[in-house]
């Protein structure tokens, strides 16, 4: 006799444990407090749809903070194993400039979920609209809808975060976890927007301008990649891998300084050559010799004094290493993602919950955190196979 399976949440992450549970084993019903499943998974979709990216599996791991609680289902179920998935499922990929991995071009978000619901219905999984958890019986069952009682054998959360509030992803379940006697942390935002006070006039110039192949570092981490400057501060896949530092600095002292470097191929050292053995003043050579943009000139002649500007050491270390001071995050619903939600410890390395037995955790809920690129929607997905696998193998 078939034993069941309750999913709780239809996002990335429950999407793919049903996709690879063992239909001759469970019966698996999907319960998603929406009219459909996968909003988030299509929200991602907006700003071009990176399912994953294609960088080697070390690599990969190190993006994850922390980098050891995914790496088993990572490597388990890797980007490699992802890609060909979609393939045999009929959605062939490609990998971009960037090394992020795509649908063919032409194939819409949309078209990726219903191939994986369709993929579902196939192996008889039930999708249950509407129903939102609202906390446990005394026996243990689920409550949903404040009144209807769920029984399963196992029950499988796939909940997602605190942003994005439209898509269903709010973070309301913590406070029922919290109740429960669960180990939670407080939703941050990640993948945020960050602000700085931009001086006025540079903003009426400069608004809306991306600074194109810079770096970012705070504490000794640095990433490389682009920002856009905007109005409330910084945004951009540069910022958003420094995420967690920058938000413990934003706890711990009410700021945090990041230095930017405008010329991240270029030492310090060639800099001051090239502004030494130009024939042309100094803002022509910021321009044509060194190639800064506008904004970056900017930048850097309103962080300086005269003096300071025209002399070479004190400019080329400016270039390399301008401080930007964070003065808070963005709006958490505005996030691409957030971290907090059920704490590392409470799940054991197969996220099944240690104070409940047969109940599993997995995807955003959880106390980790990603840069964008397909990081996100990877990690979802491996932990979902990873759970999946599990319960399939239970001996």
């Amino acid at each position: 006799m078939k034993k069941s399976v309750a999913i709780i949440g239809g996002g990335t992450a429950g999407l793919f444990a049903a996709a690879f549970l063992d239909a001759d084993r469970y019966e698996v019903t999907i319960y998603e407090k929406k009219a459909s499943v996968g909003r988030k998974f299509l929200v991602a979709g907006d700003g071009g749809f990176n399912l994953t990216h294609s960088e080697e599996i070390d690599d990969f791991i190190e993006r994850y903070t922390p980098d050891t609680f995914l790496a088993e289902a990572l490597r388990s179920f890797s980007n490699a194993d992802f890609i060909e998935w979609l393939h045999v499922l009929g959605i062939p990929t490609f990998i971009g400039s960037s090394k992020r991995v795509f649908p063919e071009k032409g194939i819409k978000p949309i078209e990726v979920l219903n191939k994986i619901t369709d993929h579902l219905k196939d192996k008889n999984v039930q999708f249950k609209f509407k129903q939102e958890f609202t906390g446990w019986t005394e026996e243990g069952n689920l409550i949903f809808n404040n009144k209807d009682v769920i029984t399963a054998d196992y029950y499988l959360f796939a909940l997602g975060g605190a942003s994005w509030k439209i898509t269903g992803s709010d973070g309301s379940w913590i406070d029922l976890f919290k109740k429960r006697g669960f180990s939670t942390h407080p939703f941050v935002a990640a993948n945020c927007a960050y602000a700085i006070n931009w001086p006025t006039t540079f903003l009426e110039k400069h608004e809306g301008k991306p600074l194109k192949n810079i770096a970012l570092t705070i504490d000794n981490q640095t990433c490389k990649g682009e920002i856009v400057l905007t109005s409330f501060g910084i945004e951009g896949n540069a910022i958003y891998a420094l995420s967690p530092k920058v938000q413990a600095s934003l706890d711990k002292r009410n700021f945090a300084r990041v230095y930017l470097d405008n010329k991240p191929t270029v030492s310090q050292t060639a800099l001051m050559k090239k502004l030494r053995n130009s024939k042309f003043n100094t803002s022509r050579t910021l321009k044509e010799i060194i190639k800064l943009s506008p904004a970056q000139m900017t930048l850097i002649k309103e962080g300086l004094t005269k003096e300071e500007f025209l002399n070479h050491e004190k400019l080329a270390s400016s270039i390399k290493k301008f401080p930007l001071k964070i003065t808070a995050a963005g709006p958490i619903d505005e996030a691409i993602s957030t971290t907090g939600g059920i704490a590392l410890t409470a799940v054991s390395d197969s996220f099944e919950l240690k104070n409940q037995k047969n109940t599993y955790v997995i995807g955003e809920m959880l106390d980790w955190n990603a840069p964008t690129g397909g990081y996100l929607i990877q990690a979802c997905v491996s932990m979902g196979v990873a759970v999946a696998r599990t319960l399939n193998n239970p001996d």
